[in-house]
């Protein structure tokens, strides 16, 4: 790396404030062009690999794509910084539903739908959109300071994807894991395709409880009530459950019942899903309609009627009902039912959870359907063994029972959806009923021989659970497969545990399993929450509560929403998010500015060896550097990003800013000795050389601007992470500067009860004072006392140290005294009433715990308040 030396003179090119706006573009913009993000996949360097959660090509950057990318970007900065060979990869997801909702809202307004286009012009068209619409979140990464790897970008729809994703789909054919079946999915009439679970929103609706009498309207003949939410569901029942112990319908089960309205009977089945303490203790059975009752059907046979049409239409009943949507035909069938006495009770309204379209917004049908599905348990058992034996590490660790609750509970796998854009599924159909696979490389029969291809793309989630591997080539064998594979940490939300973490898994132990470094796509998953709004509550477009990152930045930079971020980020724990947390990290970037420029101004070199025999405040910050520097590094570990910011936050501003620095103005000073002023400028050079690359991977810009002009380095991004010096360590040159912190806080704390103003400059002596006066006086502007020095207060601190004080004319002692009068008889009126409460036995024994145990603190302060102030008017001067 090269390193130009500072001149070692009283100014500096810094700007006295800082300006984010002016740097932080062309700083990134020369990080890229230099190379610093590009991995050499030749290196002989250890590799570290980051692949990112892939967005949406349909998105913009969101508050939570900052979170998470600030955190992955601290993580790759100090790991090129330690000297890995990096690579942060990054590419987007074709997002089948996302596009297809705004495509298709696009031709709607123009009078068109993708039918009327066809496949091959709506596909087409899709493209058209993504090159003209798609990837602004792309330049948005940029803006954030996103360290990825631009040479590398991949889409889960170009050709090398696509190739990997027909692969897998093949191999798993192959091997029996993928099946085509009826069975009960979520669908979207509006889309007329499946949905993943990760695409249904549940949410709670008023709706309506209807009970309706089965069999005859005899109360002397067979009869049963049954209840629904969800009335002309009725039309595909085929039986009624009760449970097997439940003696009330004993002597029905094995018999038929009437159901109303189809000229149909259906039988009285007996099953021990039932809860004989709900409602009537009976239940109707629509297999193809409902997942319980699906469960129900395969266990006892039943017919599985599906009265719906892709549309949501009432179909192929047999009834007056058919072609009626499914919202019409509810009321319909109630009042026909009504009609007839069948309804024996309804709730309205009546709350209930209802899964919703993410995209559509519309309540979602379970219908029964042939999809394509994987077989899920030998994988799902590999992706639970994989962290249970140690292979892969979940952090927080009390994130795993989590994820094994899904690999141990996990239903087989529908991967089809009724769309066009997506990765076609590769199944050709004969004009004999045959059926063939075709992989990437084989080619697929003639169409001109009656051969066609299914129609149905495969689930957004399959291509994504490839991602870790096929982006680096996969299933070719490349270099860049055999350099960064595993991955080294998957940094995500714990709300994807399931829908994408679960399937990499899934996917990598199975199709790597011969890779020399490894199968599992990475070595440990890093769980983050959820951003939420100030007072924890979610973010969402109805509650207005939502923030764009983008405004943020322009008002208070980049680095100050990044800091913000990375301090609320406690592993697995949501963040609460305000706009004033952000201003105070703005604030905490111009701390660092104003220091560098004072230690620039002041001659702060990182030229020379750093002398062994450091002593006083010079000793003490070098020390507590190396201790910090151990800390971050074990908190890294742990991926407390939380607790590295808030350590770097207080070290900087509390330690170096606010002591060491004022420290270091007594050792500048005109007269002091110029081997001290000399040690001193290489301690700040040293300190603040630490402390920049420490926050670097948090704040890059700032950094980068205050440390190339410090050290004269070509760019902190390339610089060595620091490394803690144990002989650097010495708690015995820390214990004096923490006595002299003491005396100065005490001083300060007896100042303010005196009405001393701050910057006033008081006579002053010190009986007991083991050293550092200079500095003492210089931080209390406590000047040598004359030969006229008469004290009129006195102070002893904790540690036996005793300053006598002159404050004749520093304080209006006849106001100080009125005003400490008043205060007294507040906190005695406090003291009081807290006292009789708490002498009160009929109040302490019918009170809260907690409010008794607010009232003793009260009182406590209190008698503390008044301690203190009598002390204080004690010391005022007479007067």
């Amino acid at each position: 790396m090269t390193r130009t030396p500072k001149p070692q003179s009283a100014s500096t090119d810094l700007p006295t404030a800082y300006t984010p706006a002016e740097v932080e573009a062309p700083l990134y913009q020369r990080w890229v062009d230099r190379g610093y993000f590009t991995a050499d996949a030749s290196s002989d360097k250890p590799p570290f690999t980051i692949v990112i959660p892939p967005p949406n090509v349909t998105g913009s950057l969101h508050i939570g794509h900052a979170f998470e990318h600030t955190l992955i970007d601290a993580l790759i900065r100090r790991a090129r910084m330690q000297g890995y060979e990096t690579l942060w990869l990054p590419g987007m997801d074709h997002a089948s539903i996302a596009v297809h909702a705004l495509v298709e809202r696009a031709l709607a307004a123009q009078g068109t739908n993708r039918r009327d286009l066809g496949r091959e012009a709506f596909v087409n068209r899709v493209w058209e959109w993504k090159a003209e619409h798609g990837g602004a979140i792309l330049a948005q990464m940029r803006r954030l300071g996103d360290s990825v790897d631009w040479t590398r970008e991949r889409f889960t729809m170009d050709e090398g994807m696509s190739r990997a994703t027909a692969t897998m789909f093949k191999k798993l054919y192959d091997d029996g894991l993928i099946y085509r079946a009826e069975r009960l999915v979520n669908w979207s009439p509006d889309l007329r395709s499946v949905l993943s679970d990760a695409e249904v929103i549940h949410e709670e609706v008023e709706g309506e409880l209807v009970s309706m009498r089965y069999g005859s309207l005899s109360d002397d003949e067979p009869h049963m009530v049954v209840a629904t939410t969800r009335v002309e569901t009725m039309l595909g029942d085929t039986a009624v459950a009760v449970h097997p112990e439940d003696e009330r319908y004993a002597s029905l089960v094995g018999t038929e019942i009437e159901l109303p309205l189809t000229g149909r009977r259906i039988p009285i089945i007996a099953d021990a899903h039932v809860d004989p303490a709900f409602g009537t203790g009976a239940v109707k059975v629509t297999p193809a309609h409902d997942p319980n009752d699906f469960e129900i059907g395969q266990r006892h046979g039943l017919p599985m009627l599906t009265v719906m049409d892709e549309q949501g239409r009432i179909a192929d009943t047999g009834t007056q009902f058919d072609g009626m949507d499914r919202f019409t035909a509810r009321a319909a069938v109630r009042e026909e039912l009504r009609k007839q006495g069948r309804i024996v009770a309804e709730k309205r309204p009546y709350l209930h959870s209802v899964g919703h379209s993410e995209r559509s917004k519309e309540p979602i049908e379970p219908r029964l359907s042939l999809q394509w599905f994987v077989k899920v348990a030998p994988l799902a058992q590999a992706a639970g063994d994989a962290v249970r034996n140690g292979q892969v590490r979940i952090s927080p660790p009390e994130m795993a029972p989590r994820y094994f609750q899904w690999t141990d509970n996990l239903h087989d796998w529908c991967i089809s959806r009724q769309l066009w854009w997506g990765h076609r599924i590769p199944v050709w159909y004969g004009p004999n009923g045959d059926m063939v696979c075709v992989g990437p490389d084989e080619q697929p029969p003639s169409e001109a021989d009656g051969w066609r291809q299914d129609e149905d793309v495969l689930d957004t989630w399959f291509s994504s659970g490839l991602w870790p591997f096929s982006t680096l080539g996969w299933p070719e064998q490349t270099d860049d497969l055999a350099k960064f594979y595993p991955t080294s940490v998957l940094v995500t939300g714990y709300d994807i545990l399931f829908f994408w973490v679960v399937r990499m898994m899934m996917f990598g132990l199975y199709a790597m399993k011969d890779h020399p470094s490894g199968a599992e796509p990475f070595r440990t998953v890093a769980l983050h929450g959820m951003v939420r709004d100030q007072f924890g509550k979610k973010m969402s477009k109805t509650r207005g509560n939502g923030v764009d990152p983008i405004e943020w930045m322009d008002r208070y930079g980049t680095d100050a929403l990044r800091f913000t971020l990375a301090r609320g980020a406690n592993p697995g724990t949501d963040l609460p998010l305000g706009e004033d947390a952000v201003g105070g990290s703005r604030n905490f970037c111009n701390k660092l500015w104003n220091a560098t420029r004072f230690a620039l101004i002041n001659g702060a070199t990182v030229e020379g060896e750093l002398p062994t025999d450091l002593t006083g405040a010079d000793a003490w910050v070098v020390s507590r550097l190396n201790t910090v520097i151990a800390e971050v590094d074990a908190l890294y570990a742990d991926y407390e990003f939380a607790k590295i910011s808030d350590l770097l936050y207080h070290f900087a501003w509390d330690e170096v800013c606010d002591w060491y620095l004022e420290l270091a103005k007594v050792s500048l000073a005109p007269d002091a000795p110029a081997e001290r002023s000399q040690t001193t400028r290489r301690v700040l050079g040293e300190v603040l050389d630490g402390l920049l690359r420490l926050l670097h991977p948090l704040i890059p810009f700032v950094t980068e601007t205050l440390w190339t002009e410090l050290t004269g380095g070509e760019s902190v991004v390339i610089a060595p992470w620091p490394s803690s010096d144990p002989k650097r360590v010495d708690r015995a040159a820390e214990l004096p500067i923490e006595d002299m912190q003491a005396v100065v806080l005490e001083v300060r704390r007896f100042r303010s009860d005196q009405g001393v103003k701050p910057s006033a400059r008081i006579p002053a002596r010190f009986t007991g004072l083991s050293g550092h006066e200079a500095e003492i006086r210089s931080l209390l502007r406590l000047t040598e006392p004359d030969d006229s020095f008469t004290p009129t207060a006195s102070l002893t601190t904790s540690a036996g140290v005793t300053i006598a004080l002159d404050l004749s004319t520093a304080v209006d002692v006849a106001a100080e005294r009125a005003r400490y009068q008043r205060d007294l008889a507040t906190a005695t009126k406090e003291l009081d009433q807290t006292s009789k409460k708490l002498g009160n036995q009929g109040f302490l024994a019918k009170a809260p715990d907690d409010v008794v145990a607010g009232i003793r603190a009260r009182s406590a302060a209190a008698s503390a308040d008044i301690e203190r102030i009598n002390a204080a008017l004690e010391a005022l001067p007479a007067g």
